[in-house]
């Protein structure tokens, strides 16, 4: 078997990073009732400019197809975490909002999933 360049190697070495932090945030989150994508929906809404983000971009900002990210908005949705409407002046636009509860469960999450980063990042 050829032994793998550096490029590869270091491509190798991103993609068992990746999977490690992954594992450990799904892990953690869990006791917070949130997966990785959970979590990163609520952060991105918590951060948008009135806590509301186009659906479409929100898709861009946590890296998920317009079809996951309807599913995990539709699980928050669920939980009563995040809001969706309709755009007033394109009816073609959706928009999601983080909810108070949302919030709420985003902050008590916070400090468990920079605990992760900062625990699987440093090795």
């Amino acid at each position: 078997m050829a032994k793998p360049d550096a490029l590869t190697a270091q491509w190798h070495a991103l993609l068992e990073q990746h999977t490690r932090v992954t594992t450990a945030l799904e892990r953690a989150l869990g006791a917070h009732d949130l997966g990785v994508s959970d979590f990163e929906v609520l952060s991105e809404l918590a951060a948008a400019p009135e806590q509301e983000c186009r659906m479409q971009q929100l898709s861009g900002l946590v890296h998920l197809s317009q079809s996951a990210l309807s599913r995990v908005v539709g699980r928050l949705e669920e939980q009563g975490l995040v809001t969706r409407f309709m755009c007033q002046n394109d009816r073609r636009g959706i928009f999601a909002t983080i909810t108070d509860k949302g919030r709420e469960r985003y902050a008590e999450a916070l400090p468990t999933h920079r605990a992760v980063l900062a625990e699987t990042l440093a090795k």
